[in-house]
Parts: structure tokens; C-alpha cells; sequence
């Protein structure tokens, strides 16, 4: 998938929409603990619910990780399912790998080799030959961090360097490591005053914007500050979407909650002559 058949996506859904699917054994509802597979079941029903909402989905490889081999499985079954069902929505793995070269190479083998992930997560600094391995796939995208949404963010991305600050260094030195068509930053969209600043270093890139929803990131402000002629947004929501319920119902509110915000997104849109 490149970019522009990306924007085709938002332009077919009226929709910009991630959905992480950062799914908490504890926090699923009950009634599902008792199913062969409790984690994959939860994400099973809530891509069946939202599919036709969204853009993208986002796994966060931590949840799934902490319960050893079931938790992968899970996770293997989640990717494998959203693919084979729905090959034209983004699958992105959100690994947050970061590592020398021979080691990233492995986990890009493990994402993109191994499992049809579309798109990995990583941290960018150990420098370019720990990125490059998995800028090597045909259709494929690294997520390259750049500013995030957490209030630790302060202690280091925006310290001062000759460049400007850290993530404005970042930006700029990994801009031309792979294209418009294999590479995108994370933005939390907490920071959505910076997004005018980031548009004039990489004014074409797709950004994966989290934030949104129960971090309290503004929908509007983000689109404001960071839209581009094709969009250039995947924006992300989690806990606001998927824990929305505990009943039996959770799927059906979970798509209430997707809806309200793919309908937001549709008029920012339209109001910003995207289309």
C-alpha cells in the first residue's frame, strides 16, 4: 500500500481513523474470559464492528507480548484476520523496535516477513542502519517516532540542538532515509501546536497521530495544524473506542464511539476541501 492508494482509503471512508487495539486481558469484558482465545475474540468483534470506519488498525505489541506465547498467538490471529478480511486497511505493528542493524533485521523479518503487517513502529535513535532493514519491503511502511504524546516527552524531544529541537533534528536528518510512499512519523497528538512546525520539515509525509480520545488530544486542533493536500494523517484511538462498554454490547458501542469520531473527521474533510 502507498500513498496514494492510502488516500484513496480516506477518501472511499470519509475517514482518517486508527484503532489500536491495545487489548488488556483485565480490562475486556467478562463474559469473554471464558472463550478459547479471550484477547483475540475481544479484537475479532471489535473489527467486525468498525472495519468499514476506519483506515487503519494498530496492535500495541505490549499487551501482547506480556502474556508470553498466548499473547502472540493472539496477536498472530489478529493480524491474519484483519488482512485476510479487509486487505485494504492499514495493519500496523506497533513494536517500537529500535536496534543495530543485524538485530532489526530480525524484527523486521518477525513484522514483515513472517506476518503481513503493513507497518512497523520504531525508534530512531540508534540511527539510520537501525531503520534501513526495514525500508527494504515493496509496500511496506516504517513509523519512525518523532514527538510523543506523553508528558516525558519534555525530558529529551525538545531539548536544543544546532538544528533546532531534538524531534525537529530527527525529522530532518531521517526525512530523505526512505520516501513518501514507506515512511511516516508519529505525533502525539497532544502536541498539536508543534504540527505547523513539522508540516515545514516534511510537508508531504503521512503522520500517525495518537493522542486522541482519552489522552485528550484535540480532533480539530490536529487537522487544523496538520493536514496536507492528501490528508497526511492516521489518526489514532484506543482505550476512548475499544473500553467504551463491558456489557455484552461492547461491540456496538465501540462502533457508536468509532462512528462519532469517523463523522467528525468526514466534516473536517470536507471543511478543508480534502476529498
Amino acid at each position: 500500500m502507498n500513498a496514494n492508494q492510502l488516500f484513496h482509503e480516506i477518501q472511499n471512508k470519509k475517514s482518517f481513523l486508527c484503532i489500536g487495539l491495545d487489548t488488556d486481558i483485565e480490562k475486556i469484558p467478562a463474559f469473554l474470559k471464558n472463550a478459547h482465545d479471550p484477547v483475540f475474540e475481544f479484537n475479532k468483534r471489535i473489527i467486525d464492528a468498525t472495519h468499514d470506519l476506519v483506515i487503519a488498525y494498530k496492535p500495541n505489541l505490549a499487551f501482547y507480548e506480556a502474556m508470553g506465547l498466548k499473547g502472540w498467538e493472539a496477536f498472530e490471529k489478529t493480524v491474519n484476520y484483519i488482512k485476510n478480511k479487509h486487505p485494504e486497511i492499514l495493519m500496523i505493528a506497533d513494536a517500537k523496535r529500535g536496534d543495530i542493524g543485524n538485530t532489526s533485521k530480525m524484527y523486521a523479518k518477525a513484522f514483515i516477513e513472517n506476518l503481513p503487517c503493513d507497518a512497523v513502529t520504531v525508534v530512531p535513535y540508534m540511527g539510520s542502519d537501525s531503520i534501513k532493514p526495514f525500508l527494504g519491503f515493496e509496500n511496506k511502511w516504517v513509523i519512525i517516532l518523532a514527538l510523543t504524546s506523553n508528558a516525558g516527552a519534555a525530558d529529551f524531544q525538545f531539548s536544543q540542538t544546532e538544528k533546532g529541537k531534538l524531534f525537529e533534528k530527527v525529522l530532518e536528518t531521517s526525512k530523505n532515509w526512505g520516501t513518501m510512499d514507506n515512511m511516516m512519523y508519529v505525533v502525539g497528538a497532544t502536541k498539536a501546536e508543534e504540527l505547523q512546525s513539522i508540516r515545514k520539515i516534511i510537508p508531504h509525509h503521512f503522520l500517525l497521530v495518537p493522542g486522541v480520545g482519552a489522552q485528550g488530544g484535540s480532533l480539530c486542533e490536529v487537522a487544523k495544524n496538520g493536514f496536507n493536500k492528501q490528508c497526511g494523517l492516521i489518526v489514532n484511538s484506543s482505550r476512548a473506542i475499544i473500553y467504551a462498554n463491558s456489557t455484552e454490547k461492547f461491540d456496538v458501542i465501540a462502533r457508536e464511539k468509532a462512528l462519532e469520531v469517523q463523522q467528525e473527521m468526514e466534516r473536517l474533510l470536507k471543511s478543508h476541501s480534502i476529498s
